[in-house]
């Protein structure tokens, strides 16, 4: 029988740490296994993250230009959108807040010295300030922007390219149509890139494994920790409070008709493969209208992104910490600005949270050795932020659904005093 995706990628992380560690402990002695068998995996696992980060700017752009096409008519956005987008940007900033005061609480991975583990040589640069950072969003060579990677300036050109597709109507359909192909072929590589992924693993946790100290391991895993525990926060305690305190479903029913969404995503780690199962979830069970679903999940699956945003700010700590490249408090303006657009811009794909991760780790200077730590650990992250994730859909569109129906009622309640009177 074949063996699922996350069960090779879990096979080759574990087997990857045991080869690693056999290594370092009882093998460190000879050269052509701590010298020859350790480059070539660093190689193998430096071939993946580039592979990886190839796909990002592509992935990126196409994915938020599909998102705005993906609205039924701008000039109707009206109430009805400026809820939906008003709130995803809610969530996603407590999302944000919320993984930043745990982050500044705990400090994860300060005090352990992975930069002399494993011999790299960071050169760290400061995040440029705010007003900087908004006034670079708009590029003056849209070219540059996307051989550079910057990533804001990315987000920008798509946001801007997306509104003038749509407001063009029918009059480019082959060019809007070409976009849809773009981003069926897009999440086509994503997925043959993730296929390499248990290969990637193996190779990134032996060289782990023969470099880091047992110490170190111990930090990784009090990171893991503190990340899983506020991912599992949000899907079963925040999530289903902030519906049972805004609508007339309860917290419990909540979590009972969304087992279903919770359990497929985790295993397909996708947002965009979990949208059907989000449509059934919130029009069968939830009771929200078809209009609403219909136009807040495929936005919802591009832009609301509350568990990556826990994801990315406590990871970013925690590497920064742990290479010697704390950040300092007037770094936190721009940083959570980052990483508040880098979110947004996260493909509703396996791996999209850790390609945003990579973005950052290479502004603030720090080396790959940092973002394998990341990629190693991704995977079961990656099933758990998913469903934070489209359970955050599920919750932020049965409260729209809900405010919706309150204003219809006022408004009915207003037209019958009209007729009245």
């Amino acid at each position: 029988m074949t063996k699922s995706l996350s069960s090779r990628i879990f096979i080759g992380l574990f087997t990857g740490l045991v080869f690693g560690s056999i290594i370092q402990y009882l093998l460190g002695d000879i050269s052509f296994f701590s010298g020859t068998v350790v480059e070539i995996s660093s190689g193998v696992g430096t071939m993946f993250v580039n592979m990886i980060m190839m796909l990002v700017v592509p992935l990126v752009f196409v994915s938020i230009v599909c998102g705005v096409l993906e609205l039924k008519d701008l000039k109707s956005f009206g109430r009805l959108g400026g809820k939906t987008f008003a709130f995803y940007i809610i969530n996603t900033l407590v999302a944000i807040f919320a993984a930043l005061a745990v982050a500044l609480l705990i400090q994860p991975g300060l005090g352990v010295d992975m930069s002399g583990g494993t011999g790299a040589t960071i050169t760290a640069t400061e995040l440029p300030n705010l007003v900087q950072l908004v006034v670079n969003i708009v590029p003056n060579n849209p070219v540059a922007a996307f051989s550079s990677g910057n990533m804001l300036q990315v987000i920008f050109i798509a946001l801007l390219v997306g509104g003038v597709l749509k407001s063009l109507g029918n009059g480019v359909p082959l060019l809007v149509q070409g976009f849809q192909e773009g981003n069926k072929l897009m999440m086509k590589l994503i997925t043959v890139v993730m296929q390499l992924a248990p290969i990637g693993v193996f190779a990134l946790m032996l060289k782990l494994g023969a470099s880091l100290e047992a110490e170190i391991f111990l930090s990784v895993a009090e990171y893991l920790v503190v990340i899983l525990g506020l991912l599992l926060l949000w899907i079963f305690v925040v999530y289903p409070m902030a519906v049972g305190a805004f609508t007339s479903v309860s917290a419990k029913e909540f979590r009972a008709k969304t087992q279903e969404q919770i359990l497929f995503s985790l295993s397909t780690a996708s947002s965009n493969a979990t949208i059907p199962v989000t449509m059934r979830t919130l029009t069968e069970k939830l009771g929200v209208k078809r209009s609403i679903a219909g136009f807040g999940v495929p936005l919802g699956a591009t832009m609301n992104m509350g568990g990556v945003s826990i994801y990315i700010t406590i990871a970013i700590f925690f590497v920064a910490n742990a290479f010697g490249a704390p950040i300092a408090m007037e770094q936190l303006p721009a940083l959570l600005f980052s990483i508040f657009l880098l979110s947004v811009g996260a493909g509703g794909v396996p791996g999209g949270g850790m390609v945003m991760i990579g973005v950052l780790i290479h502004q603030m200077g720090l080396p790959v050795e940092a973002f394998a730590i990341v990629a190693a650990l991704d995977r079961l992250i990656d099933m758990v932020l998913t469903s934070c994730n489209v359970v955050g859909d599920a919750a932020v569109l049965t409260i729209v659904d809900a405010t919706e129906k309150g204003d219809e009622t006022v408004e009915q309640a207003s037209e019958a005093i009209t007729k009245q009177s």
